[in-house]
């Protein structure tokens, strides 16, 4: 289940960023005493107790504000709130009252979301009485907390989590609903157009114009009999390519959120580029969130071709995303159609292996083969034991092995089995998660 996105909004200057890096676990998002200073927005994936969800900080919203900078940073909330399960509206407990929270208070209301009224800045208990004043808002119980001092946090958290779907029993049954494929990449290499050709109607604008498409743009759709949902998303461009003064600084986290609600994603990159940096992030983005993928060189009728061309791009491409090396790939033409016929059955393929499980007793017969090849390592005179393997979950296919010490089971011979399995039970376009754990050892 793709984690709920919290998002932590409020004028400038009440605490957002302090609060955001005392959840992170780190100084994130830069703090200063200055309205404005967050100006991108900044997420991090936070765990309470059993929940864990994305914590997105925002820069402050100015109701009055005509400098252009504050006007993207309203811009940039928005986006956020858009994308939010549960929005933390912060206000100033030392400041009191302002005309921007009521503004604020109302564009929030509009939204229809639950909305946690957060009162900052209240460092010493006789300073609880400061939160009454905010009851005006018409936002509820305002919940008084010091981001500083890590004041009222525990509650705040439990507030928060109550208002979360539940961690156990809120994920649909594997194999339920429309397949969701999250087509992504750059700006401008032709994801839409791609988009287009799928669904064989022109479902999203077009354009040569780089970060032509701002938002993720969902369309459910049926072929074969078999429903899908499939999300154009804004291109992902790296932050120093981006003005400040336009819209695509903001689309990010729409992608990376189509990344991991989605079961399976589609790699654009450009024939006539190559792999960039940038493709390699976005590879990153769809390798860290585990799901199934399938990469898609486009534009390759505009490639000129001689003998091995294709063997010689390929390989260029396998060196360059190692990290995807387990991802089908496919050249393709969105503008011409080429192969474009080849892509939901391909879909349906990796999708089919990332939802796989394995039983315990195939899942240990090849254990005890790839063991008995190639012997777990050893290091300062105690080696590695494996007892047994099971399956904890799918979507990404999870092992959980049961070892003597977790310190002796080296990543290159974690690679091993992992290429193993792989091959015995036929995993490709799917990462696998292989987990060492010591007996006895309780389940994190």
């Amino acid at each position: 289940m793709a984690r709920p996105i919290v998002a932590v909004v409020g004028r400038p200057n009440v605490g957002k960023s302090t609060f955001f890096n005392k959840m992170a676990g780190a100084r994130i998002s830069i703090v200063e005493d200055t309205p404005g200073v967050t100006r991108d927005r900044v997420y991090a994936d936070v765990t309470w107790q059993n929940y864990t969800f994305t914590l997105v900080d925002t820069g402050g919203i100015d109701p009055y504000s005509e400098d252009p900078l504050l006007v993207q940073m309203r811009t940039q909330a928005n986006v956020a709130i858009d994308t939010a399960s549960v929005i933390l509206f912060f206000v100033d407990g030392r400041e009191g009252l302002t005309g921007a929270d009521f503004e604020v208070a109302d564009m929030l209301r509009r939204t229809k979301k639950p909305v946690l009224l957060v009162v900052n800045k209240l460092d010493t208990p006789m300073k609880d009485m400061d939160r009454m004043d905010f009851y005006a808002l018409g936002m509820g119980e305002p919940m008084p907390i010091s981001s500083v001092n890590l004041l009222g946090i525990g509650d705040l958290l439990e507030a928060l989590c109550a208002l979360l779907p539940d961690p156990e029993g809120t994920e649909e049954e594997e194999g339920e609903g429309p397949l969701k494929i999250a087509v992504v990449g750059r700006p401008n290499v032709g994801k839409s157009s791609l988009v287009n050709a799928i669904l064989g109607i022109e479902r999203v604008m077009v354009s040569d114009i780089a970060g032509t498409t701002r938002d993720a743009i969902d369309t459910p759709f049926t072929q074969n009999g078999r429903d899908y949902i499939i999300i154009d998303t804004a291109g992902i461009r790296r932050k120093a390519k981006i003005k400040a003064a336009t819209l695509e600084r903001y689309s990010v986290i729409r992608s990376l959120a189509a990344i991991r609600r989605c079961d399976c994603a589609l790699l654009l990159i450009d024939a006539q580029d190559g792999v960039t940096e940038q493709d390699q992030r976005v590879a990153g983005y769809i390798a860290d969130e585990g799901r199934a993928c399938v990469i898609l060189v486009n534009k390759w009728d505009a490639v000129d071709k001689e003998t091995g061309t294709l063997e010689k791009f390929t390989k260029k491409v396998r060196a360059d995303l190692k990290f995807l090396d387990y991802a089908p790939l496919l050249f393709i033409s969105a503008k011409t159609g080429q192969r474009v016929n080849r892509l939901l059955p391909e879909v349906d393929r990796v999708c089919e292996n990332a939802r796989r499980r394995i039983t315990t007793g195939l899942l240990n017969d090849a254990l005890h083969d790839a063991l008995s090849v190639t012997p777990p390592p050893s290091s300062n005179g105690r080696r590695l034991r494996i007892f047994y393997a099971t399956q904890a979950s799918a979507s990404p296919p999870t092992y959980v092995l049961f070892v003597n010490d977790k310190e002796l089971f080296h990543y290159s011979y974690e690679r091993y089995l992992e290429n193993h399995f792989r091959k015995t039970f036929v995993l490709d376009g799917t990462p696998i998660r292989i987990v060492a754990r010591e007996r006895g050892e309780k389940e994190e």
